[in-house]
């Protein structure tokens, strides 16, 4: 009886043991928020603003919820964190304007009206006072982005209204097909990002 109560234990320990080492190589195998996270950074303020860019329309809602279409897709804090709807890091703005994603990859700078991609000196969108969006090709020519209603009640809210543009861009233009044609989710018709 001694016998068998110690064969027990020993398979629940080595049980213990393989579902611990499981566990810590699928956390050793997930992305790491950037260094600040928990910190934060930039202090933004959270304005009741819309960006229409032909049929998309993204919505900030003071709560801190990104709306994609009316539906939630990022949530944005005062601490300029941007989270994915499980809670899971995207992107930090940091007070000094650099912007971090997961495991600190850089994802470039934003200002209170212009944002630059990684290791770019030069902006890619600009927010102007009126609320339009302009983007800049590879080239440096203009183009029309859409408008922003409500970001101009200070700084730090037209600042929220840059790093959501410039975030949800960046992640746009990643996923964009390279054949030239337009992406479904907000890039508008026929407009394709380069």
């Amino acid at each position: 009886m001694r016998r068998r109560a110690s064969w027990a234990t020993l398979l629940l320990v080595k049980r213990a043991h393989v579902l611990g080492l499981f566990g810590l190589v699928l956390t050793a195998c997930s992305a790491t928020p950037p260094a600040n996270w928990a910190k934060g950074g930039a202090i933004l303020d959270l304005p009741r603003a819309r960006w229409v860019r032909g049929d998309v329309i993204v919505d900030i809602v003071p709560d801190g919820q990104i709306l994609v279409n009316g539906e939630p897709y990022f949530t944005l804090d005062r601490g300029g964190r941007i989270a994915d709807l499980d809670g899971e890091p995207v992107a930090l703005l940091e007070a000094d304007g650099r912007v971090s994603g997961a495991d600190d990859t850089p994802l470039g700078m934003v200002g209170w009206m212009n944002s630059a991609l990684p290791e770019q000196t030069t902006a890619w969108l600009s927010i102007q006072p009126s609320g339009q969006v302009v983007r800049y090709d590879d080239e440096g020519e203009a183009v029309v982005y859409g408008v922003w209603m409500g970001c101009n009640a200070s700084p730090r809210t037209h600042q929220a209204c840059t790093y959501v543009t410039h975030v949800l861009a960046q992640k746009l233009r990643t996923e964009e097909p390279r054949s030239g044609v337009s992406f479904g989710i907000g890039i508008g018709v026929g407009v394709p990002l380069r």
